[in-house]
């Protein structure tokens, strides 16, 4: 898969990316506007080219507040993702974003684009790892397509504590799904592996 070209779709209005991303993009700006006031912080793993954030963090009155961080293997995209967030206080990573170590516990963790892209026993991972990554909210995307593996997920999450907040409709072919952590964090640990593209 080349990861650069991906990302062509998102510039075709009627496309499933392209929809996927607005969805996502109303979930980021909704949590900015709820956030109380002071810093804001955001996690984005497969990160790619920061579409969904910069799609919102720009215009946005708590751009100030925000300092992301944004993971991605991809040097071509996070040269794009970098080129885009002149001007914004933004830490871009290149390197796994299936390990912890690149990680930090953040009040906002997105994890778009991944879910469809990993083993099952992956995304079970990922979430039962999910509470040492968020303060507060997860976003995430898988496909709907069959077998649609969205209420798994949601079932995953809600056994850890999160609630679901929002979650896109049954009738799209994506999955937008929206979690908030009840509980009190745990501590991240390094160097812990949280999933790998199988594509």
């Amino acid at each position: 898969m080349d990861w650069q070209t991906w990302h062509d779709d998102y510039d075709d209005p009627t496309s499933t990316l392209s929809r996927r991303l607005k969805a996502v993009q109303g979930q980021i700006a909704a949590f900015f506007d709820a956030a109380p006031p002071g810093p804001i912080s955001v996690l984005s793993l497969c990160a790619g080219q920061a579409r969904d954030i910069f799609g919102v963090l720009p215009t946005h009155p708590r751009r100030h507040a925000v300092p992301p961080r944004l993971v991605a293997l991809d040097p071509r995209n996070t040269a794009i993702a970098t080129e885009t967030a002149r001007g914004l206080h933004t830490e871009i990573i290149t390197g796994d974003a299936g390990n912890t170590t690149n990680a930090t516990q953040s009040d906002l963790v997105l994890l778009c684009g991944i879910f469809g892209n990993i083993p099952d026993a992956d995304i079970k991972r990922t979430i039962d790892l999910a509470p040492q990554l968020t303060t507060n909210t997860i976003i995430w995307t898988r496909t709907r397509r069959r077998p649609d593996l969205v209420p798994t997920i949601c079932a995953w999450f809600e056994q850890h504590h999160f609630t679901r907040t929002w979650l896109s409709s049954p009738t799209e072919d994506f999955g937008v799904g929206v979690h908030r952590l009840t509980t009190p964090p745990q501590p991240l640990q390094p160097d812990q592996h949280l999933f790998t593209f199988t594509r």
